[in-house]
């Protein structure tokens, strides 16, 4: 039962960019696109919309579309994934307090 838990819960987050995404709009609450691109300057817009997508159809983030042109998308995080939000937070402070940076481990 909590192995199926955890399966669930890493695939509705696995990908590089999720945990940012989720991280930002929890911190500022609403933000577009393009907000979302500058806050995460590593990712490309195709991954970041890809991305985007993803936690769309899982639930996680909605978007509002406002028929404005130029067009006005805002994304922010729904109530399953406000939810989310005390969990990541605690794997947030885990990883600040790690003494030591991941590094790969040597090859054999």
């Amino acid at each position: 039962m909590a192995a199926a838990g955890a399966r669930a819960a890493i695939q509705l987050i696995e990908g590089r960019w999720k945990l940012l995404i989720v991280f930002n709009l929890f911190g500022q609450g609403v933000l577009r696109f393009s907000e979302l691109d500058r806050s995460i300057p590593e990712v490309s817009q195709k991954m970041l919309i890809q991305q985007l997508r993803e936690l769309e159809r899982d639930g996680i983030v909605h978007r509002t579309i406002y028929p404005e042109v130029p067009p006005k998308v805002e994304y922010t995080l729904t109530a399953w994934g406000l939810a989310m939000c005390p969990t990541l937070n605690s794997l947030l402070e885990w990883g600040a307090a790690c003494p030591v940076k991941a590094q790969p481990a040597p090859a054999e």
